[in-house]
């Protein structure tokens, strides 16, 4: 994927995203865990999606907030839409909450290594990397399209 150079993630932006990941929180379907968590996606375009986890009583079928504002973005925007920036948010800020492995590996498919992740860390600190700091080797749609 080429690099995403259109839009710029700064302290603001990353606020904005922050706040927009705990308001999608509050929607979450949790009624098995009570952890109730939201994402927020910067795209390429400048949009804003929004996600929620959504859990089954078949704990499998859950549907995490990373993975939800995913296929919201892909629905609303198409699927070339790109991923500039990503943040999560829990309904209990001072619980540490990155996404899991899943998650990463789905926004590997939208996103480029410098992708930025905002996440509560320990006790509520904001916390913040790259996708490829949290997914250092990802397998990467480039991967099968070198083989074709």
């Amino acid at each position: 994927m080429a690099s995403v150079t259109s839009i710029s993630v700064n302290e603001a932006t990353a606020a904005d995203l922050r706040k927009a990941a705990a308001a999608a929180a509050l929607h979450a379907y949790a009624p098995y865990s009570g952890f109730r968590v939201g994402a927020a996606l910067l795209l390429e375009s400048g949009a804003v999606v929004t996600g929620c986890n959504v859990e089954n009583v078949s704990y499998r079928l859950t549907t995490c907030a990373e993975q939800t504002a995913v296929a919201r973005a892909v629905a609303e925007h198409g699927p070339k839409m790109r991923i500039v920036a990503v943040a999560v948010a829990n309904a209990d800020a001072s619980i540490a909450c990155q996404p899991c492995g899943a998650c990463r590996q789905t926004l590997a498919e939208f996103a480029n290594g410098d992708c930025r992740i905002y996440y509560p860390g320990d006790r509520g600190a904001a916390g913040e990397c790259s996708l490829a700091d949290l997914l250092p080797a990802a397998f990467a749609p480039s991967a099968l399209r070198e083989r074709r």
